[in-house]
C-alpha cells in the first residue's frame, strides 16, 4: 500500500523562550521488505541556528537542532510518500524453553538483538505485578506467539482508553494500577509483561491510518501518531508486532517511524529550553492512500 503522509507538530509558549535544543524523531524508517520511503521532507519554523542528522543506535532517523533566537511558536512538518508491505504472521512458533535456548545462543549485539530488549530500561521496570498478571494468560502449550496475542488481548480487555489520566511521564506501573491510559501506556505495560516472562519486547512509534465511521467523511488531520509493541519469537520467526490498544497484529495501515526499548528511545521530540509560563502542544496527522490525493511532492502541501 502506498501512502502520502503529512504530519505537523506545533508548540506555543505564553512567553518568549530561548536556548532551545531539541531531538526530533519523526522520519519514517526505510526497511527492506517492510516499508520503502519514496520521498520525505522535514521542515521546522523558525529555522534552526544549528542542525545535524544521524541514525541512532537502533537505526532511527534523528535530527538535533539548536534555536538561538527567542521564540513563542515552534513547528515541525513532515511530508512523505511511503510504500508499506503487509506483514505476514508466522505459521510456526516456539515454546518458552526453545525461546530461552535461542536467546542464550544468540551471539549478536546488533541493534535488534533480543538481548537489548529483555531487562529494565529507562521507562520500564520489571516489577512482580507484570509477571503475576502475565503468568495467568500463557497458553497451555506454552506457544510464544499465541502467548503474545493472549497477553495483548487480556490487556486490551482490562484497560480503558482514556487520554485524560496519564501523560508522557506516567510510569507503566501507575497506568496499570489505573487500568487506564493511551497507546504509550498500553504498549509499555505490554512490554513489561512480555519481558517479565522472558520474551524480548520493544517499543515502536509510528503513524496509524484510521477509518471514519460508516457514512461519515474522512476528517483532515484525524489520523494519529501511535505506538505498539514488537516481540521476538526466535531466530526463524524474528520480530512480530502487536497493537494492544486496538487488540490486533500490525497490518499495512501502520507506518513505522522508530524502534527502541521504550518511549524514551523514540519520543517524537525531546529537548530543553529556558522558559517561563505555560506551553501548549498540538499535532495533525494525515495518512492518505495514494488514490486519495494527487501529490505530496512538496513541503508546501502541508
Amino acid at each position: 500500500m502506498l501512502y502520502n503522509i503529512r504530519l505537523k507538530l506545533s508548540h506555543k509558549y505564553d512567553e518568549f523562550v530561548t536556548g532551545g535544543r531539541h531531538r526530533l524523531c519523526i522520519e519514517p524508517l526505510d526497511l527492506p521488505d517492510v516499508q520503502k520511503i519514496q520521498y520525505f521532507s522535514v521542515q521546522n519554523q523558525p529555522e534552526a541556528f544549528e542542525k545535524s542528522e544521524y541514525l541512532d543506535f537502533f537505526g532511527n532517523r534523528t535530527q538535533e537542532m539548536f534555536f538561538q533566537d527567542a521564540l513563542k511558536e515552534l513547528s515541525f512538518k513532515l511530508v512523505a510518500c511511503v510504500e508499506r508491505v503487509a506483514p505476514k504472521n508466522p505459521k510456526i512458533s516456539i515454546n518458552f524453553v526453545e525461546l530461552e535456548n535461542a536467546i542464550a545462543n544468540f551471539q549478536n549485539l546488533s541493534a535488534l538483538s533480543p538481548h537489548h530488549f529483555l531487562g529494565n530500561s529507562e521507562r520500564i521496570s520489571l516489577l512482580s505485578i507484570f509477571k503475576e498478571f502475565s503468568l495467568k494468560f500463557i497458553v497451555k502449550k506454552n506457544d510464544v506467539f499465541e502467548s503474545i496475542q493472549e497477553i495483548g488481548n487480556r490487556l486490551h480487555r482490562e484497560m480503558q482508553f482514556d487520554d485524560s489520566v496519564t501523560s508522557a511521564e506516567t510510569t507503566p506501573e501507575a497506568a496499570f494500577a489505573l487500568r487506564k491510559g493511551v497507546c504509550q501506556d498500553y504498549s509499555q505495560i505490554m512490554i513489561a509483561c512480555l519481558r517479565s516472562i522472558g520474551i524480548p519486547a520493544g517499543y515502536v512509534s509510528g503513524l496509524l491510518r484510521t477509518t471514519p465511521p460508516a457514512g461519515k467523511p474522512r476528517l483532515e488531520g484525524a489520523d494519529a501518531m501511535h505506538a505498539w509493541v514488537m516481540a521476538w519469537c526466535g531466530p526463524e520467526v524474528g520480530w512480530v508486532e502487536y497493537d494492544p490498544t486496538n487488540n490486533q497484529f500490525v497490518g499495512d495501515e501502520y507506518i513505522l517511524i522508530a524502534r527502541g526499548r521504550d518511549y524514551a528511545d523514540v519520543a517524537p521530540i525531546r529537548g530543553v529550553m529556558r522558559l517561563s509560563g505555560s506551553q501548549s502542544c498540538s499535532q495533525a496527522v494525515d495518512v492518505i492512500p495514494s488514490e486519495e490525493c494527487s501529490s505530496v511532492n512538496s513541503a508546501e502541501s502541508t
